[in-house]
């Protein structure tokens, strides 16, 4: 489709999920203006030079589901102001049902977005029907975004089988899909949607999809960029130099950090406290300050959190053995 600010062609490469970070007291339930407007410029900025593709805002551990509409304007505008057109932005307006959602999008529209990482309302869960609805909804009321759709079945209640998603690719403002982890659904849901949208998996996958997807899976999404983008970028190098060997290496090493983030080893657990893991991931690395996480997701047991916070350190030492050129069979925290 002519005219949109994000096409299929420009989904390609790392795409950076960021956090919002939060002020001190921003877990108090009466706490207002929660935005750390410095270090959102700051983290916006050290993620552009730090040579990501695209920066996608307001999912998960971005807090939509817990900034105020002020708070997620002032934060939507200052990440799109400070990136100032260098690399795609995508903004995030999910909410719980379509107008909310319109009027949201319709900001980042005017404010100069890139695109939108759409997820679904989930109060109720959605049918089939009402899902494609939903978004041909958002695509007619703001036709210049490209629209990335935010695949979470935990969050949004349903899985998108391989015919929703070849009817989502119908749209054409639908360009591509935060997928999530490559599950067994992966390969049947690609070869559906024949190209025209990506589904973008974790930087941890993207070796595998890249490898049966050679021409469609040429970008990621990452959450590790918000603790580090350095590996995520090596591996987007390796991916399309065709080194296969490094790529795997890279790809190791994540997968064995991002396993401290599941409690006891349970992912069911992981999904209870996704935004506090997740910050204190960010937290431990050092990269983007990620402050206190916002109510009601701030009870987490400590254990958790200090498990995610060894995540984030072993992200950290292997972007800084990719940094030193050592070796990278070592994965020990030094």
């Amino acid at each position: 489709m002519e005219n949109l600010r994000l096409s299929y062609d420009d989904v390609k490469g790392v795409f950076a999920i960021m956090p919002t970070p939060s002020l001190e007291g921003a877990a108090d339930p009466e706490a207002s203006a929660t935005v750390d407007i410095d270090e959102t410029v700051r983290g916006a900025n050290a993620l552009v030079d730090d040579d990501v593709d695209a920066i996608m805002i307001n999912g998960t551990f971005g807090e939509a589901p817990t900034l105020t509409l002020e708070e997620w304007e002032k934060f939507t505008r200052t990440v799109i102001e400070t990136v100032d057109g260098r690399v795609p932005v995508i903004a995030g307006p999910t909410t719980l049902n379509t107008r909310d959602t319109i009027e949201r999008a319709k900001f980042a529209r005017d404010i100069g977005a890139d695109g939108l990482l759409l997820g679904r309302p989930m109060w109720c869960q959605l049918s089939s029907d009402a899902t494609v609805q939903f978004y041909q909804d958002v695509a007619d009321a703001v036709p210049e975004l490209g629209i990335v759709v935010y695949h979470n079945p935990s969050a949004f209640k349903n899985r998108l089988t391989p015919e929703l998603w070849s009817d989502l690719a119908d749209i054409p403002q639908v360009v591509a899909a935060k997928y999530g982890s490559i599950d067994d659904h992966y390969r049947d849901c690609y070869a559906a949607v024949e190209g025209r949208l990506r589904l973008m998996c974790i930087e941890k996958d993207w070796d595998i999809a890249y490898q049966w997807f050679p021409e469609e899976a040429l970008a990621c999404w990452s959450s590790g960029a918000a603790c580090d983008p350095l590996p995520a970028v090596r591996l987007r190098e390796a991916i399309y130099s065709g080194d296969t060997e490094r790529a795997e290496v890279i790809c190791r090493r994540m997968t064995e950090s991002l396993s401290y983030l599941f409690p006891e080893g349970d992912k069911s657990l992981f999904r209870l406290h996704t935004i506090a893991l997740e910050r204190a991931r960010m937290d431990a690395a050092g990269y983007i300050s990620t402050g206190p996480t916002r109510p009601p997701y701030h009870v987490t047991p400590e254990e958790y959190l200090e498990s995610a916070r060894e995540s984030g350190r072993r992200w950290k030492q292997l972007a800084d053995d990719l940094q030193s050129g050592s070796e990278l069979g070592d994965n020990s925290p030094k």
